[in-house]
């Protein structure tokens, strides 16, 4: 009886200290918009092809890449411009058609949804032509308002690898707002880890390299149970709960794991557990996980693992540019 009153406890404290980066306030469970995509039934009644269109709740990443190669400049081009929000979302689609289709939304944004709070994904650097892929994956209280603080870090992690190395800030899932349930649970981070996987699909049947992902807080969950359907080359975890994973070996990657937490992170006083759907399981900078510990001595807080001249940043550089720190 000792022993459950101890893990009851740790779980419940897990819920009151999973925190986000905004704020301690309450929060009700967040809803996840699902359905098909904006403009999908004007999508799929367009017959000025001669032939179907293909679904976007259904269709492969490679099935779209296939269909889009298959079209001539000027299809391709109407499409982005009689629906936006279907062809701007589309994974497999070419991706300066998405920029071009998602222009209103900013520049080089590969994804924009409106629905909820709202999803975006923006590159920082020459996506088409990048040697290197990295995508961050942020933790809670990250929606389309408040994207700017993953939009920078992005284009500080590029900014330090180099011109080869392109950078998708990708806040393309709801995150946990405030604290609540879904701070200690996996059900958005479930939610995540599919769009997270179909954005990597989508990498791939563009002819784009194997990405690194730089997972942080709520965003190391996301990747923990993406990880064996994805074809990741690294995935960094930083201020991290938990993965949803005892070790390494339980994640189902080849990719090359690497853990930061700084001394000076308040996720340090989070409990890694996971028991009754609550917590998210082992420290992936303890020794036993397996993996790669990067420096984050001089990392001042929880949000600051991509602050300029700090030797954790270094690190990510080297590892967005194919290098091993």
């Amino acid at each position: 009886m000792g022993r459950f009153r101890r893990v009851l406890t740790t779980a419940v404290l897990t819920t009151l200290l999973v925190g986000g980066t905004a704020g301690w306030a309450s929060a009700s469970s967040a809803s996840v918009p699902g359905g098909p995509l904006p403009g999908t039934a004007a999508w799929l009644a367009d017959d000025s092809l001669g032939r179907e269109l293909p679904d976007p709740g259904t269709a492969t990443p490679a099935e779209v890449a296939a269909f889009f190669a298959g079209l001539s400049d000027v299809q391709r081009h109407r499409l982005a411009e009689d629906h936006p929000a279907v062809v701007g979302n589309l994974d497999g689609v070419p991706v300066h058609l998405r920029y071009e289709a998602n222009a209103p939304a900013g520049d080089r944004v590969l994804a924009y949804d409106p629905r909820g709070r709202g999803t975006i994904a923006r590159v920082a650097g020459d996506l088409e032509n990048a040697a290197h892929v990295s995508v961050i994956v942020p933790g809670s209280d990250i929606d389309a308002e408040t994207f700017d603080r993953t939009a920078q870090r992005a284009a500080d992690l590029q900014a330090a690898a180099g011109d080869d190395t392109a950078v998708i800030a990708w806040a393309g899932y709801t995150t946990p707002s405030g604290i609540g349930p879904d701070l200690a649970t996996g059900r958005l981070a479930e939610a995540g880890a599919e769009r997270l996987a179909r954005l990597t699909e989508g990498l791939d049947a563009a002819g784009l390299p194997d990405p690194s992902l730089f997972c942080h807080s709520y965003g190391s969950v996301v990747c923990g149970l993406a990880a064996d359907d994805t074809d990741a080359r690294d995935i960094v975890v930083m201020g991290s709960p938990g993965m949803r994973a005892d070790d390494v070996g339980a994640l189902g990657t080849d990719a090359h794991v690497w853990a930061a937490k700084s001394p000076y992170d308040w996720i340090d006083r989070v409990p890694n557990v996971e028991f009754l759907g609550l917590g998210h399981g082992a420290d992936p900078t303890s020794p036993g996980f397996g993996a790669t510990v990067l420096p984050a001595d001089d990392v001042p807080a929880h949000d600051e693992y991509f602050t300029p001249g700090t030797s954790t940043l270094a690190a990510f550089a080297a590892i967005a540019d194919g290098e091993r720190p």
